[in-house]
């Protein structure tokens, strides 16, 4: 956007603050690119990034929302993070991103916390179950926790293979 030339108007008191008969520029870009202007904030807050990851929120290795929240780390952070994510071959959700900048602020963000928060088991990670069939998931009761499923119906496979080969023992 362009700039207006000229002083800002004596009753404009405050030196930070912005002529109030005028929109401010992020106002009028928010406005023009159909963004609201927290949004515009947050695009302006990712060249806080490092190249390197910054290149990975171009080509949607990373989410954008988490990218926010990495650019608040020191860049000798970010760098560590980097090597994370290489290691764990994983990137930050959101929920981790703003755990590693909580700890920036309390000033406790070393690499083994970044280490740490990044081999964290994330929700979408976790191993669902293969059975989506109707006549299979009847058969698990209930009680049976959730991420446990495959487990159980493994015990039962397992059990039942054993059932078969008592079977054919007292046959013979």
């Amino acid at each position: 956007m362009k700039r207006q030339a000229g002083r800002p108007t004596k009753d404009n008191y405050s030196p930070v603050g912005n002529n109030l008969e005028f929109a401010t520029s992020s106002d009028e870009l928010a406005e023009k690119v159909g963004e609201s202007k927290n949004q515009i904030f947050r695009y302006i807050r990712l060249t806080e990034l490092v190249p390197e990851i910054l290149q990975m929120v171009d080509e949607r290795q990373i989410a954008f929302r988490p990218a926010v929240e990495i650019s608040y780390l020191s860049e000798e952070q970010q760098y560590t993070l980097l090597e994370a994510m290489e290691y764990n071959d994983a990137t930050p959700s959101l929920a981790q991103a703003i755990k590693m900048k909580k700890f920036m602020q309390d000033g406790k963000l070393t690499d083994e916390v970044i280490q740490s928060i990044m081999q964290e088991e994330k929700p979408n990670q976790r191993e669902k179950p293969a059975f989506r069939d109707e006549r299979i998931t009847k058969l698990i009761p209930k009680t049976v926790p959730k991420g446990q499923e495959t487990d159980f119906v493994v015990k039962a496979l397992e059990f039942y293979n054993r059932h078969l080969q008592r079977s054919k023992d007292r046959e013979r």
